[in-house]
């Protein structure tokens, strides 16, 4: 099973996939893990402006909350979604929220994690804000780590070699 046949539960609690007949198929995704109370949420901000640069040109970014780094993500969904969306005004899809690391790992990051960073390196998720780009036909092309910018220049030209034809 390829990471975008996966079955995945959106914060609304719809079940989906990342995969042909959904929303996302043939489309390049930056998959982040989330966090609400962290030194890194403004990079919600960021992420959002790449939804609204790119989000017309077959790309889409995906957020998993996770509660894992210094539970830093403690809300219910109903507050998570509010959060996002009046604090940040996020339009992208967010999911339920699910474990990164660890026995409890979400198959997806099971998966991600397997994929390397510029630097070589795999395994555990660091931080909140660690994003994956997936290519359209479900390829990990890219791991960015949680201090990288979502508008830094090297992850900018990822997403754009990436965009569908």
């Amino acid at each position: 099973m390829g990471i975008r046949d996966l079955p995945l539960t959106t914060l609304s609690g719809d079940s989906t996939t990342l995969g042909a007949g959904g929303p996302f198929a043939g489309k390049a995704l930056l998959v982040v893990n989330v966090a609400s109370k962290c030194g890194l949420t403004p990079q919600y901000s960021g992420l959002e402006r790449l939804q609204e640069r790119y989000g017309d040109k077959g790309f889409s970014v995906v957020g998993f909350p996770c509660n894992q780094f210094g539970g830093q993500e403690p809300g219910t969904r109903e507050e998570i979604q509010t959060f996002c969306s009046t604090t940040y005004g996020v339009s992208f899809p967010l999911f339920e929220k699910i474990e990164v690391n660890g026995e409890g790992r979400h198959p997806l990051y099971s998966a991600l994690t397997e994929a390397s960073d510029i630097d070589g390196g795999a395994g555990d998720v660091q931080w909140n804000f660690e994003k994956f780009l997936i290519s359209p036909d479900g390829e990990v092309v890219g791991r960015f780590r949680p201090a990288t910018d979502p508008e830094d220049e090297a992850l900018l030209k990822a997403i754009e070699a990436t965009l569908p034809a």
